[in-house]
């Protein structure tokens, strides 16, 4: 169960939740874009004077050999518990922490593709405070990072849920125009997925149509208007929405997503492109849903809804098809195996072979 505090200004709580939690010796987890945001002072300057160890070098996409450096850290300070300060990279890092400071092995021996769920017990506290508002980490079960041998895994336990979260939109009005398309993107995807995901959880059902409509109405604005205050605010309660939706399940765009991204390319920008060829796969088995995610987002029924997304992506400055961003196409064959290997796969509303992935990288592709 994670404590949540959320508002302009709820950076100000810091040290009381770190009370409530037990915690006095934390460990700072953050990135480099963070830090030369002047965002760690302003956590800082909450502390009264304490300083605790700050790991900031979380890579764009965290690895095991971060999690592995920052766990050094913890280490030699003796800390009781990790303040993650940044989007999912930093969050992601900081539940890695918190899991090796608690539990013998590698992190490899805790991902979900091997079972390693079971093997997850009480971890050292995670407090969590979102920078972008995007992949909703601060309220996620999963933590996903790329092992030194290259291989993308996700640990996956409730026990990974932050202890608590602050969602200060304050901190998102530096975030750039990209990024905050980006990350937007991500947290409409998490709404959109989660609401076609096969599980049946009406509560979650019901928060994912509100963050889709949350996001779609209010990205726009927040790219292009970064200091509007209401759009912040919005998108960061879509993201956090977001996040609590990932209790129901996602589906093929994060399948294909995560091998992608384990060549380095931004989550929540192949979250977008991957999203229309996902919904044209998926439209003939979910009709209904599909109808309900338009109604949300304000499309008329005659309206595609891969179409409208497409043009979103575009309109707020991001790319729309993998071949924008570089990728060799000789790598589908191969990331469509991967995919279709992914767990989360499973609860994608249509079945989906290797060769289904195929046509939808294919499709992003060109």
């Amino acid at each position: 169960m994670s404590r949540i505090q959320f508002d302009f200004g709820a950076l100000r709580l810091l040290p009381g939740e770190l009370a409530l939690l037990g915690v006095k010796r934390p460990l700072l987890v953050t990135d480099p874009g963070v830090r030369s945001a002047g965002l760690v002072e302003r956590v800082l300057a909450t502390l009264d004077g304490v300083r605790p160890p700050v790991f900031g070098d979380t890579p764009s996409n965290p690895t095991e050999a971060a999690a592995e450096a920052a766990m050094a850290l913890h280490r030699a300070h003796g800390c009781d518990g990790v303040v993650a300060l940044g989007g999912g990279s930093a969050i992601d890092l900081a539940k890695a922490v918190a899991l090796l400071a608690t539990h013998p092995g590698s992190l490899g021996d805790y991902g979900v593709r091997v079972g390693g769920s079971a093997g997850i017990g009480e971890i050292a506290p995670v407090l969590a405070i979102p920078t972008t508002a995007g992949t909703g980490a601060e309220v996620g079960r999963a933590a996903t990072l790329t092992l030194s041998s290259g291989r993308k895994i996700a640990c996956v336990s409730p026990r990974l849920i932050p202890r608590a979260a602050i969602c200060d939109p304050e901190l998102t009005l530096s975030l750039p125009p990209m990024m905050t398309a980006a990350t937007g993107m991500d947290a409409l995807s998490h709404g959109i997925e989660s609401y076609l995901s096969t599980p049946v959880n009406p509560p979650a059902a019901a928060i994912a149509l509100d963050c889709v409509e949350r996001a779609g109405r209010w990205i726009e604005r927040a790219v292009s208007h970064g200091d509007d205050r209401e759009a912040r605010w919005q998108m960061l309660m879509a993201a956090l929405e977001g996040g609590l939706t990932f209790q129901k399940g996602l589906g093929a765009v994060h399948a294909a997503g995560h091998p992608l991204g384990a060549l380095g390319y931004h989550h929540g920008t192949l979250n977008a492109i991957l999203l229309p060829p996902v919904l044209r796969f998926n439209a003939q088995a979910v009709p209904e849903k599909i109808a309900h995610l338009k109604a949300a987002l304000g499309l008329t029924p005659g309206e595609d809804l891969a179409d409208w997304i497409e043009q979103l992506t575009r309109r707020i400055g991001l790319p729309a098809r993998l071949s924008e961003l570089g990728l060799d196409p000789a790598l589908i064959p191969d990331l469509a195996e991967e995919a279709s290997h992914e767990h989360l796969s499973a609860t994608n509303p249509r079945p989906a072979t290797a060769a289904d992935y195929r046509g939808i990288l294919d499709a992003a592709f060109r």
